[in-house]
């Protein structure tokens, strides 16, 4: 049975749960097998020259016709070759975070591309639809990777009373329940990263995705380490190590890490040093955590692609210290939904009774 919310109008998917790009983690298996069990998947074309992008692109039109969505950083080099691809192939959406440029985000709506952008504060949801945005993430405190402090039931309210599209809930869902409740509070949908992580489907090596099988929700921190904003990740020996380390030991981690990155997406040294400077201009972030924000994608891959979970950073949701297993994603969309309906008539019973 198909549920109809404002997102799953505006995106074309039978369900109203989002997939997020995980850095190495969304790639095009998980992607269309997210849009082909009725969600909707996004692409992390973010840790990808545009060239990967396209060729994953290519993969995921291979094996869903369903619509699916890119995510990537507008302020990199290679954003407006992303832009091209993701109108030359007709891809439904995309998801970016800070720092939007006015003239992508037109070009894509002009393509009839929906522009879904992730916030973490009421106050950058209203600038990011007044930007164009077509509808919102709005992620809680509780979601993994960089994370604000203020808990989904709380920001969520906030942001549903602050804009007029569509808002998706993220941070700390994981089952119908907590979709039910979504819907229940206003949101047209959910969205979850470290859910659709613990799957079958996920190219997260096995001894990796144990770790977050057995990971209790208070070994899910919070640290400001890596780059000086709050991320919510798995406290292991790297993290320990990292506590450790004195600040010009960061830097010159995030000089390592920087030239790495810049070699994998096929940037170059100085159009990282521009790009830094743009977003530090905007006055979210300084320019010093923008220099540092190299180290987490380099991190995250030593323990997500290359399965050595103790030597890289661990990106987790607190949920993970409640999930205990690592269903296909058929199966797992399969269940929120049924769960929902069963909450929502449950709800419904109450509701009624005299």
């Amino acid at each position: 049975m198909a549920m109809n919310t404002p997102l799953t109008k505006l995106l074309g998917c039978d369900y109203p749960i989002i997939q997020t790009a995980m850095g190495w983690v969304a790639d095009a298996r998980l992607v269309a097998a997210t849009s082909n069990a009725g969600g909707l998947g996004f692409l992390a074309g973010a840790v990808m020259s545009p060239e990967e992008v396209e060729e994953s692109v290519l993969a995921i039109k291979a094996a869903t016709d369903k619509p699916f969505g890119v995510n990537f950083h507008m302020y990199v080099n290679g954003a407006s070759d992303i832009v091209d691809i993701c109108c030359k192939h007709g891809v439904k959406a995309v998801s970016y975070s800070r720092s939007p440029r006015a003239a992508l985000v037109e070009k894509l709506k002009a393509a009839g591309i929906v522009c879904i952008p992730t916030v973490g504060a009421a106050k950058h949801a209203v600038k990011a639809v007044s930007l164009g945005a077509d509808a919102v993430v709005v992620q809680g405190g509780e979601g993994g990777g960089h994370t604000g402090s203020v808990a989904s039931t709380i920001l969520l309210p906030q942001v549903l009373d602050s804009v007029d599209v569509p808002v998706v809930a993220c941070g700390g869902f994981k089952d119908g329940r907590g979709l039910a409740a979504a819907l229940a509070m206003g949101a047209s949908g959910i969205a979850m990263g470290t859910r659709f992580l613990m799957t079958q489907e996920s190219p997260v090596p096995t001894n990796t995705k144990e770790c977050y099988v057995g990971a209790s929700p208070d070994q899910i921190v919070v640290s400001k380490k890596l780059d000086g904003l709050p991320q919510r990740m798995i406290f292991n020996a790297c993290l320990k190590d990292l506590e450790a380390t004195s600040q010009l030991g960061m830097w010159w981690l995030a000089v390592k890490n920087g030239l790495a990155f810049a070699n994998m997406t096929q940037t170059s040294l100085l159009d990282m040093l521009k790009s830094a400077w743009k977003i530090s201009r905007t006055g979210d972030i300084s320019m010093a955590q923008t220099m540092m924000a190299a180290n987490a994608p380099m991190m995250i891959q030593e323990a997500m692609v290359r399965g050595h979970p103790t030597q890289g950073i661990l990106p987790s949701g607190q949920v993970a210290g409640v999930i205990k297993d690592l269903p296909d994603v058929a199966t797992l969309i399969h269940a929120i939904v049924t769960e929902a309906q069963q909450s929502a008539q449950h709800l419904q019973q109450i509701m009624q009774e005299q």
